[in-house]
C-alpha cells in the first residue's frame, strides 16, 4: 500500500537548513535501538522529500548483500525476502558506486528490478560511516520526475548523518549480544559446575546451548580411548532423544574436530564427503572439540536443515562454551566413576563385615565358670579389633584379645591373619607366653611395613578358677570385686614388630563375683569434641557402678557414658566382659 504524500518543507534560508540538520542529528541520536532509529529517519526523510515508497537497506558485511530493515509503503513479501547484491538494481548501484542514483522514469532505465507497477521515480542515497558502506536510504514515487537535485542533495545530508547514527547503532547491538552471550555463558558455566549427574548435566547443556544458538540436533560425543570410537552420549533431535551409532575416532565432521582440535564448520554437508548422515535432512553442521588437560574428551555437534546457518560467530560463542562443558563433563564421569567404585568398595565391606562376623562372633561360646558378654562398635563398616575363644588343653580355655595396628579393612585383614596364625600355633604352644612368642616371629618374619598388632592372651583354669594372662602391647584387665577396681600388671612389646622377644606370664587368682573387663584402647582413648581423653579412671568409675549388673548391662552402661562423651568415634571400641561364677581364691593388687 502507498503511503499518501505531505507537502515538502523547502529551506530557503541557511539558517533554516542548519537548524533541520541539527533536528537531524537530535533524532538520530537520541537512541541507540535500531528499529526505533530507522523509524524516526523515515519521519524525517518525510518532511523534507515527497515519497511513496520508503526504505532503508543495511548492508550485510559477511553475506555482501542489502537487506531492508525498515520499509512504509513496500509489500510485506518483498520486505521479507529482498536481498541485493552490490550493483544489483538502482539501490545496488548505489551501494557499489557510493554515489547518490536519481532517476527520473524507472521504466527507461535498465537497473530498475520492477519491485512494483506504480512506481515511476527513485532516488537511493548510500550511507557511509568510518568509509564503511552501512546501506542505502531508497524513496520511490508515483508519478515521473518526482525528485529533483534539491533532493537528492537534501537526502545526502540525511544519509551522513544518519549512516554514523546506524553505525553506533549496530555497534551498540554487537556489544549488547556479545555481553549477553558473555553473561550467559558465565551463567550457565556456574550451573554446569554443580551438576554431577551425567545425564541431567547433558540436558542442561543442551537447553542452555538452545538459548544461544537455535539448532534442529544437537549431540555430545564422548571418546572412547580402550574402543577408540566417539560415542554418542546424549543426543536429541526436535527436543527428543535418539539413540545413533558411534562414531570411529578420526571419521565424520566430529572424527574431524576431535582430529584437529579445532571448530569444524560445514555449510553444506551434501558437498561434504566427511559427513556422516546421522539424521534426515541435515544440510549444514558445526562441531566444537571438547578438551580438558590437553586431551579430547569428546566433541559438541550442532545441526541445522538450513544451509549455511551456522556463523563464524557460532563457532566463537561455542569456542568460549566449550572449556565449561569439557570441565563439568569430566568432574560428572569422575563423580560416576567415583560412585561405582564406592559401590564397589561398599559390596566388599559388606562382603568383608559378613566375614566377620564369622571371625568375631556376636556372642561368646558357653565357658565352664564364666558368664561372658561382648561388645563391638567399629570406627568404621569393619573392626580392627579381634578376639578369638578355643578350648586349649583339657578344662583350660584360652580367650585372646587384642587390636590391629590402624583401622578399616586393611586392619581387619590383617587381624584375621593374625587369628589363623594364632589357631595354627596354639595347639602346640602350652602356655599363653610361649603362644605369643610363637606368633611374633611368624609376623616379625613377614616384615609387613608399619603392621603390627597388640594382643592379650587370657588362659582360664576352670578348675583351679584362675587365669594366665600374658600380654603384648594390649590395655591390661579391669577388675571389679565388690565395687573395688583391680589391675593385673602384665605388660610385653606388641607383636610383629621386633624378633626374638620374650613374654611375661601373671597369674591372677579369681573368687565368685569378680567382674574382668578387657577392652581396646578405642574405649580409653576416646576423645571429646574438645579433645579431652576418656581415660582408664572415667572407666573404672562406670565399671565401679555397674559391678553389680550382668555382663550385658555392664556392656551396655560403658558404651552409653562413652557416647556421653562424645557420639564421634575415632577409632574400634571393643569390650569382653566376664563374671566368675564359681569359688576361688584372691592373689591380686588393689590399686
Amino acid at each position: 500500500m502507498v503511503a499518501p504524500r505531505k507537502p515538502p518543507v523547502r529551506f530557503r534560508e541557511r539558517s533554516d537548513l542548519l537548524d533541520f540538520l541539527l533536528e537531524v542529528a537530535t533524532v538520530t541520536s537520541e537512541t541507540l535501538e535500531l528499529e526505533e532509529l530507522l523509524a524516526n529517519v523515515g519521519e524525517v526523510v518525510r518532511r523534507v522529500i515527497p515519497y511513496d515508497l520508503f526504505a532503508i537497506l543495511l548492508f550485510h558485511e559477511k553475506k555482501k548483500d542489502l537487506r531492508i530493515r525498515y520499509a512504509v509503503g513496500h509489500r510485506e513479501e518483498l520486505v521479507r525476502n529482498l536481498a541485493l547484491s552490490l550493483g544489483e538494481g538502482i539501490v545496488g548501484t548505489a551501494a557499489s558506486t557510493r554515489e547518490p542514483v536519481l532517476v527520473a522514469d524507472v521504466k527507461l532505465d535498465d537497473r530498475y528490478l520492477g519491485g512494483t507497477d506504480v512506481v515511476r521515480s527513485e532516488l537511493a542515497v548510500p550511507m557511509i560511516a568510518r568509509q564503511r558502506l552501512v546501506g542505502v536510504i531508497d524513496v520511490q514515487a508515483t508519478r515521473t520526475g518526482a525528485f529533483k537535485d534539491y533532493d537528492r542533495a537534501m537526502l545526502s545530508l540525511i544519509a551522513g548523518r544518519v549512516a554514523a547514527a546506524i553505525d553506533n547503532a549496530q555497534l551498540y547491538r554487537r556489544a549488547e549480544r556479545q555481553y549477553r552471550t558473555i553473561r550467559t555463558l558465565s551463567r550457565v558455566s556456574n550451573e554446569f559446575s554443580s551438576i554431577l549427574d551425567l545425564d541431567e548435566l547433558l540436558k542442561k547443556v543442551a537447553s542452555s546451548v538452545r538459548g544461544l544458538i537455535n539448532y534442529d540436533a544437537f549431540s555430545i560425543l564422548l571418546v572412547d580411548s580402550a574402543q577408540q570410537v566417539l560415542r554418542h552420549r546424549f543426543s536429541i533431535r526436535y527436543d527428543q532423544r535418539v539413540n545413533l551409532d558411534n562414531i570411529p575416532v578420526g571419521k565424520g565432521i566430529t572424527g574431524a574436530a576431535a582430529t584437529a582440535r579445532e571448530v569444524v564448520r560445514v555449510l553444506d554437508t551434501t558437498a561434504d564427503p566427511r559427513y556422516i548422515a546421522s539424521h534426515p535432512g541435515i544440510r549444514s553442521e558445526i562441531a566444537v572439540p571438547l578438551v580438558v588437560q590437553d586431551r579430547v574428551i569428546g566433541v559438541l555437534n550442532l545441526e541445522s536443515e538450513r544451509m549455511g546457518y551456522f556463523t563464524e560467530e557460532h563457532g566463537r560463542t561455542l569456542s568460549l562454551l566449550a572449556p565449561s562443558v569439557s570441565i563439568a563433563v569430566e568432574n560428572a564421569r569422575l563423580y560416576h566413576e567415583l560412585g561405582e567404585r564406592e559401590r564397589r568398595m561398599q559390596d566388599d565391606l559388606k562382603a568383608a563385615f559378613e566375614l566377620q562376623t564369622v571371625l568375631l562372633p556376636p556372642e561368646a561360646p558357653d565357658v565352664q565358670g564364666l558368664d561372658i558378654a561382648i561388645g563391638l562398635r567399629p570406627a568404621r563398616e569393619i573392626s580392627g579389633d579381634l578376639y578369638d575363644f578355643f578350648e586349649h588343653t583339657n578344662s583350660h580355655f584360652a580367650i585372646a584379645f587384642g587390636d590391629s595396628s590402624g583401622k578399616g579393612a586393611a586392619a581387619a585383614l590383617y587381624g584375621a591373619m593374625v587369628n589363623g596364625r594364632m589357631r595354627t600355633l596354639a595347639p602346640r604352644r602350652r602356655s599363653p607366653a610361649e603362644l605369643l612368642k610363637a606368633l611374633n616371629d611368624a609376623l616379625a618374619q613377614q616384615k609387613l611395613e608399619g603392621r603390627y598388632v597388640t594382643l592379650l592372651i587370657v588362659l582360664w583354669h576352670a578348675h583351679s578358677k584362675c587365669f594366665t594372662m600374658s600380654n603384648a602391647g594390649g590395655s591390661p584387665p579391669m577388675i571389679c570385686r565388690e565395687g573395688k577396681i583391680f589391675k593385673v600388671e602384665v605388660e610385653g612389646v606388641p607383636l610383629g614388630l621386633l624378633p626374638d622377644r620374650e613374654y611375661e606370664e601373671v597369674i591372677f587368682q579369681a573368687v565368685p563375683g569378680d567382674l574382668v573387663i578387657l577392652f581396646s584402647d578405642g574405649v580409653s582413648d576416646h576423645l571429646s569434641p574438645a579433645g579431652e581423653e576418656y581415660g582408664r579412671n572415667r572407666l573404672a568409675d562406670v565399671v565401679r557402678r555397674s559391678c553389680g549388673l550382668t555382663t550385658d548391662q555392664v556392656v551396655d552402661a560403658v558404651f552409653a557414658d562413652l557416647d556421653k562423651f562424645n557420639t564421634d568415634r575415632f577409632d574400634d571400641q571393643t569390650l569382653l566382659v566376664m563374671r566368675v561364677g564359681e569359688t576361688a581364691e584372691a592373689g591380686q593388687r588393689d590399686v
